[in-house]
């Protein structure tokens, strides 16, 4: 990963030289006493000494690069992990506002959306490398989340699935919308739309071409999640022989059967309990967990509180050594005042 730094203000650098002053002089005290140089300098001095030095040098160094402003910049982060891009395709029509028998939920009961809302999330939760996309329709496709890695957006993108629906299902250019979300930067990876629906409706020839022109160029994973009301038939259910088998009749069972014979791995599930929902999503998240190579945006990020935090502990320690230095100094005058004066011939009495 290469990391790259740069300053707001490049022209506060030219102080950069004044970092040199400490090595040109000291802040402690020179010693005035005669006996002191013929006492040979030891290592741990010199070491002391060097030491504060660049103490000085590094705190005048910090405060400049601090107050110009050294940041990282913005960059992408190649990350490696093991998931698939998915684009959620929710149906927002007015039933899925019902609960699975068809009717207000009341007491214990949940909304089909609801349902579908919770154990999504939880979905989501579970596997964190994925990028995640978000759509939804009802009388027509409403894009809400590009794909993404910041699942944070997507929890919030699938929390608000369960307000209030519209009338009617235009199934087929929900499902366009979804299959051209994925870009360029998706096709060395796993790609998958998860389709949560109660119902369908037909899809014009019109639209019907235009999705298998689409599964043809761009490979991938279809999986519907059917919820199904109680006392509806089911999409793997043989049709009524006392009805036509027409689309406009048993539009489920028709999508399915439309579905199937687009050319990618298609794979439906019926769920007429949240229960059932839950078993179906577990099986998607087995199935959609593969090696993912995926880029993370990583944001810019300020490093002059760090400049200024390396600066007051370098100037710490310089105050430690100079107080050191005081109270060193006091004591050695202590000492040293009488034998001075005796030296000086100087008697008492």
């Amino acid at each position: 990963m290469v990391v790259n730094f740069t300053v707001d203000t490049p022209a506060v650098l030219l102080l950069l030289p004044l970092a040199l002053l400490p090595f040109a002089a000291t802040v402690l005290s020179i010693s005035s006493y005669p006996s002191l140089a013929s006492i040979p300098h030891d290592r741990l001095s010199l070491v002391m000494d060097i030491g504060l030095r660049i103490a000085g040098a590094l705190a005048i160094t910090m405060i400049i690069f601090g107050l110009a402003g050294l940041h990282r910049r913005e960059q992408l982060v190649e990350r490696v992990g093991k998931g698939a891009n998915i684009v959620l395709l929710f149906d927002r029509s007015s039933s899925m506002d019902n609960s699975f028998a068809n009717r207000l939920p009341s007491g214990g009961e949940v909304s089909k959306s609801a349902a579908a809302r919770r154990l999504i999330s939880d979905f989501v939760a579970r596997r964190p490398h994925d990028r995640i996309g978000v759509a939804a329709f009802s009388t027509s496709p409403m894009p809400v989340l590009p794909l993404t890695q910041h699942h944070d957006t997507v929890r919030a993108a699938v929390a608000a699935i369960d307000r209030p629906g519209l009338a009617k299902t235009d199934v087929g250019r929900g499902l366009v919308l979804a299959m051209t979300m994925f870009n360029e930067n998706t096709a060395d990876a796993s790609r998958a739309v998860v389709l949560v629906s109660d119902g369908a409706a037909v899809i014009d020839r019109q639209v019907q071409a235009t999705l298998r022109s689409i599964a043809a160029r761009m490979p991938l994973n279809l999986y519907w999640l059917f919820l199904r009301t109680k006392g509806s038939r089911g999409i793997f259910d043989p049709p009524d022989p006392r009805q036509p088998d027409m689309p406009q009749t048993n539009p489920e069972r028709h999508l399915h059967l439309f579905l199937s014979t687009l050319g990618v791995p298609y794979r439906a599930f019926e769920a007429g309990s949240p229960r059932a929902v839950e078993q179906a999503i577990a099986e998607i998240d087995r199935q959609e967990m593969r090696p993912l190579l995926y880029f993370e945006r990583m944001p810019r990020r300020d490093l002059s509180h760090l400049c200024y935090s390396a600066a007051a502990v370098s100037v710490a320690l310089l105050a430690l050594a100079k107080l050191a230095e005081r109270g060193l100094t006091g004591r050695s005058r202590a000492t040293y005042r009488p034998a001075l004066t005796l030296a000086s011939g100087g008697k008492r009495g």
